[in-house]
């Protein structure tokens, strides 16, 4: 890895979250888990010197690779040369057009401050990836994987297009530079019916109910809706919910089930 990057008087960027995973025990799971045909098309995000790359294209019928680093690009171009069914775009990836041409999996190990915009960007876009394999901060696939009583915003706002799964654990050590938390693997397959509930309520009420995850459900959603205190126990009771409970404690049918009984304006 080192003796590539000093090829190309490159050096891993702090800014961009580089760190290259050299564990080929788990480069190995990665590829397992994401269950490439020969049909696939896989999109990679920040595919770095093409490690992952190069496996991918093994197995899929093609690899779209999108790296923001200019330098990174020269260097996989040269790297998957071989590989002629690999595409390498230069852009950023919350910038790319996936267009609605084609299905496609996502495999990608991930900077840790990209995780949320872009697991939302795949999740809200029309034409949803039908698996997405990723590598994240292990504290962050906790939470997007978490349940009653422990969710969070995180944890909603993708459980609501998709059924997460964590696959296994990444120590710190598999990567160079070694970052300073453990990694995971996580398996997210989006769903394509969201119950015809429109997004855009949904998400207000949850995030309502979010808005002081300390304080007691009806308290919050009374406030930032601008609801009666009355009328919002009365819709939390009609939905077997406890006025008194916090937001952590319920369930994505719960929250559901909230928005279908909202009758105020958006």
């Amino acid at each position: 890895m080192k003796e590539i990057l000093e090829k190309f008087n490159a050096a891993p960027s702090k800014r961009l979250g580089q760190n290259f995973l050299t564990d080929k025990n788990i480069l190995q799971k990665i590829i397992d888990s994401a269950n490439i045909k020969k049909q696939d098309i896989v999109l990679e995000v920040g595919p770095g010197t093409g490690i992952l790359t190069a496996e991918l294209a093994k197995k899929a019928k093609k690899v779209i690779a999108v790296e923001k680093d200019k330098k990174m690009v020269e260097i996989l171009k040269e790297n998957l040369k071989d590989y002629k069914n690999t595409e390498v775009i230069n852009q950023d990836i919350l910038k790319f057009d996936v267009g609605r041409k084609y299905k496609y999996k996502v495999v990608a190990n991930i900077p840790y401050y990209l995780t949320s915009p872009l697991i939302r960007k795949f999740l809200e876009d029309k034409n949803q990836p039908t698996k997405m394999i990723l590598m994240i901060q292990k504290e962050v696939a906790q939470r997007i994987c978490a349940r009653p009583p422990d969710m969070s915003l995180l944890a909603v706002s993708v459980q609501f297009y998709a059924t997460p799964e964590i696959l296994f654990y990444v120590s710190k050590n598999s990567f160079w530079p070694a970052p300073k938390v453990d990694s995971t693997v996580i398996k997210i397959i989006p769903r394509n019916k969201t119950d015809q509930i429109n997004p855009i309520l949904f998400f207000k009420v949850v995030k309502a109910g979010f808005s002081q995850p300390r304080k007691q459900l009806s308290g919050n959603l009374a406030k930032v809706l601008k609801i009666k205190r009355g009328e919002v126990e009365k819709l939390l009771l009609q939905n077997n919910i406890n006025p008194k409970q916090r937001a952590e404690t319920l369930s994505v049918e719960d929250w559901k089930n909230l928005t279908k009984g909202y009758s105020f304006d958006i």
